[in-house]
Order: structure tokens, then sequence, then C-alpha cells
């Protein structure tokens, strides 16, 4: 089953039935009966789940590295956001996926800090150590715009899975980046919204009066967040990372963004799913490389950005 952000790590009794796959029939039984008998609320119990993001706890290493940020609280409309931040210069924003910690993407810190950047990331509405509640992603897209506000010198972003949806989203909405990459972000939501429903035992019809809910809440049509729609209008370079063997968000997904994005890059791995590539030194290298080159590119305009990439990675590897 593909994009499984959307399945598994829901709260309540689909965690459960992870832990008890006994459940997961009666769920499902549950679920088909209620969308029979009154499929409005079916509708709002997909919903709830739907937009209800999952906790989990930080590492001991997530926990270590953000004692050495700058913390600094943010409210932005009714949310009250945590932001940190690292190093000195120009910035680089980290933008996390649904369900997940802006210190997932840790690993490109140090990297980044290393190259002479400023690194900040944040906790989005109802994520980790935010305030917790029903979450749309123009909520995430709003405390995205004002995190990289608040950043005197933004020059770029890595974003991971659906964050990628917001940060495209964010860009074209009037956000101005230097560089981006993407890590294992999908083209589009409606298909992982329609497995959604279907794995959860919901009808066909309660799935279109789930997305039509989610619509009227967010104000915005499902078509919105379509990656491979907004593309076309987009400038900044982009670096797409993605897993020929992610399970969650298949990798064709960045082949679809890639044809469609002005000069986009893609960068496909081999075994490393859809988190570990967060984790992966090769990819961090990339990523931190295609950035460094990029920005470097507006400084030094002469220098062409493959050989500055080259020249990143040959130095790392020395």
């Amino acid at each position: 089953m593909t994009d499984i952000e959307y399945v598994t790590m829901q709260k309540s009794t689909i965690v459960r039935s992870q832990k008890e796959p006994w459940l997961m029939p009666l769920v499902r039984a549950g679920n088909r009966a209620l969308s029979t008998l009154a499929p409005h609320a079916a509708a709002q119990r997909a919903e709830r789940l739907f937009l209800t993001p999952p906790r989990h706890r930080r590492s001991a290493a997530e926990i270590a590295l953000l004692s050495s940020a700058s913390a600094r609280p943010l409210q932005v409309g009714k949310h009250r956001i945590e932001t940190w931040r690292w190093g000195s210069g120009p910035s680089v924003l980290l933008v996390h996926g649904w369900g997940g910690r802006g210190t997932q993407l840790g690993g490109f810190i140090e990297p980044l800090v290393a190259h002479g950047f400023s690194v900040v990331t944040f906790d989005a509405p109802g994520h980790g150590a935010s305030e917790g509640g029903l979450v749309t992603i123009p909520e995430v897209v709003a405390v995205l715009r004002e995190v990289a506000a608040s950043q005197r010198h933004l020059v770029g972003l890595v974003a991971h899975s659906i964050g990628g949806t917001a940060a495209a989203r964010a860009l074209h909405d009037g956000l101005r980046v230097d560089v981006a990459v993407l890590i294992g972000a999908p083209a589009h939501l409606v298909d992982p919204a329609a497995r959604f429903t279907e794995t959860l035992g919901f009808s066909r019809h309660t799935g279109e009066l789930m997305r039509a809910r989610i619509e009227q809440r967010a104000g915005m049509p499902w078509s919105a967040f379509e990656v491979s729609t907004l593309a076309p209008a987009q400038s900044p370079p982009l670096l797409l990372v993605h897993d020929r063997g992610d399970a969650e968000v298949p990798w064709q997904h960045a082949t679809l963004i890639a044809r469609a994005w002005p000069g986009a890059e893609v960068l496909s791995t081999d075994g490393l799913g859809h988190r570990r590539i967060l984790r992966d030194p090769d990819v961090v290298a990339a990523a931190v490389a295609f950035i460094t080159a990029r920005t470097a590119e507006r400084r030094v305009p002469a220098i062409g950005h493959d050989r500055l990439w080259a020249e990143t990675i040959g130095a790392r590897r020395a």
C-alpha cells in the first residue's frame, strides 16, 4: 500500500490496529456500516482522522540537537509554534512531513552550518512541540510563510513529504528562495485520500463527502495542492530526492513533478524508503552541495553549478 503516511500514522484506533492487527477488520466493518447508515457522520469521522496528525516522541539525538539551538516561539493566528535556529549567515528552512517534527531533518543542520548557512526549523501546527488539534495544509502553509518571513535572509528550503506540498504552495503564494530541495514529496493528494478512506472501510461516497468537508474547512479546492500543477510557475532551482522503494509516496511522483518544474533535477536512491532517506549521509551531502552551488551561482555567476557541486562533494569526501 502506498502513502501510508495518511493511513498508518493516524491516532487512536488506527495506531492501536497496528499493534493489534485483529482490530483493523472491526474498524473497517464499523466504518462501512456507518458509511451506509449515516454517511455524513462517517464523513465527519473520516475528516477528523485525516486531519489529526499523530505525535511521536523525539529521539535522544533530536533532544540533544535542540539543546544546541536558539529557540523562539511564534504566534501565527491561533497557533503557537515552536521554532529553532542554528548557526549564522543566510538561512535554510527545514520543513517536516505529516506526523513529523522539524528535528527529523536534523542530519542537514551541521553540514549546512559548516557551509556558512544558518538553519531554521519548526514544528507545524498539531505536530511535535506545537499545540495540537485538527490541521489543514493551508494552516501549515501560513505557518511556513510566517517562519520564513521571520528570517532576515532566507535563501533555501529542504522539505520532506507533505512538507513539500506545503512548501510548493508557499512558493506559489509568494515565498521567495534561491533554491529548494524536496524529498519524498507527493505530486498530488487525490489518490492518497482515496486510499485513506478505502483502507479504513469508508465508502467512496463518504470519501467524496470527506474531501468536500476538508475543502470547505480549508477554503481551497483539493487541486490547489497538486505540486505537479503548481510546478510550471516555479522559478527556484529544484532538487527532487526520492527512493525507488518508497512505499508511502511512489517514486513516480518525483518524475511527475520534475516534468512540470522548470529545470528540476532528480536524485533517485534505492533501499532508503520514505524516512530513512533523511538520515542518509550521501543524500544529505548531495542536498547540501546543491544548495551551496545554486546559492553560489548568484554570487559568482561565472562558476557553473555543476563544477561547484562536484567541488563541494569532493571536499566532503577528501
